[in-house]
């Protein structure tokens, strides 16, 4: 699971087997070890939330997805969820959960369990 927080915006993606993880157990984790504590963060199936949405407690950080997104996500081609969350002070947050497409690039990171990318047909 990759986790990328940006400003107001924070992005997860997930590979096959976390994918198929999730449409089992209804809650993936990960988590990033720092020298004083350990930053977690997860997506869980959340039957009460009507729209993607996140919560944060201490150092862990949670994206909640309707249960009903959640089983079409996982059983489709769909390739992610995205909402756009009015905060109380105003501002906004934005969420997006993707799937985990293989890299058009160059890269070192094994692919072998992310989604062959759509785009790979036209970037020769």
């Amino acid at each position: 699971m990759k986790l990328r927080i940006k400003g107001n915006s924070i992005r997860i993606r997930l590979t096959k087997s976390e994918v198929d993880q999730f449409a089992k157990d209804g809650y993936i984790e990960e988590h990033t070890l720092l020298p004083n504590g350990k930053l977690s963060y997860a997506l869980k199936k959340d039957a009460t939330v009507d729209e993607l949405s996140a919560t944060i407690s201490g150092t862990s950080i949670v994206m909640l997805m309707p249960e009903t997104d959640a089983t079409n996500w996982v059983k489709t081609e769909r390739v992610g969820y995205e909402n756009n969350t009015k905060l109380p002070s105003g501002d906004s947050l934005y969420l997006l959960l993707e799937k985990d497409f293989k890299c058009l690039d160059n890269t070192n990171e094994d692919q072998s369990d992310m989604y062959d990318n759509p785009l790979a047909e036209f970037h020769k």
